[in-house]
C-alpha cells in the first residue's frame, strides 16, 4: 500500500510488530542465597533505589546479604516480610526474591557471618520509614 505522497503507510499490525520489537522480554532473576548459607525461612528482598542503600546500612543492628546493581539495593528477608506491613515508597517488596527487570542478577556486596541471609524485616522496615518520613504502620491512626 502507498500513500499518495509517496510513502510507505504502516498499518496498525506493523506498528505492533515494531513497538514489540523494541523491548525485549526479560527473565526475572531470583537473588541468589550465597553457597554455605541456608533460608529456613524461605527468601524474600526489599529493594531501594541505590541512593538509599549507603544510609540504611549504618541504622541496622544485622545486615544480612544485600545485593546491589547501579539502579537499586537488595536486602534479603525470611519470606512472608510483608505480612501486615506496608513498606515505604519508594522501597518495593519482592516475593520470592524475585528481581523483576533486571538485565542480571545484581551483585553481592554484603555476606553476613554465619550460615542465614537475613536482614531482620522490622529493624529495616523503621529504617526505611525513617529515610522516607513515613509513619509506621502501626503508629497511624485508625479511623472507624
Amino acid at each position: 500500500m502507498r500513500a499518495a505522497t509517496g510513502g510507505q503507510v504502516m498499518t496498525l499490525d506493523t506498528l505492533v510488530r515494531l513497538r514489540r520489537g523494541l523491548h525485549t522480554p526479560v527473565t526475572p532473576r531470583r537473588l541468589p542465597v550465597p553457597d554455605g548459607m541456608t533460608a529456613p525461612l524461605g527468601c524474600d528482598a526489599v529493594a531501594v533505589p541505590a541512593r538509599f542503600g549507603p544510609l540504611v546500612m549504618p541504622r541496622l543492628p544485622r545486615v544480612g546479604c544485600v545485593y546491589a546493581d547501579e539502579a537499586h539495593w537488595w536486602w534479603i528477608v525470611p519470606s512472608d516480610s510483608d505480612y501486615a506491613l506496608e513498606w515505604p515508597a519508594p522501597a518495593r517488596y519482592a516475593t520470592g526474591a524475585i528481581v523483576p527487570d533486571a538485565p542480571g542478577v545484581p551483585g553481592l556486596i554484603h555476606k553476613p557471618e554465619g550460615t542465614v541471609p537475613y536482614t531482620p524485616p522490622i529493624p529495616l522496615y523503621l529504617a526505611l520509614c525513617r529515610l522516607t518520613g513515613t509513619t509506621p504502620a502501626w503508629s497511624r491512626p485508625v479511623s472507624a
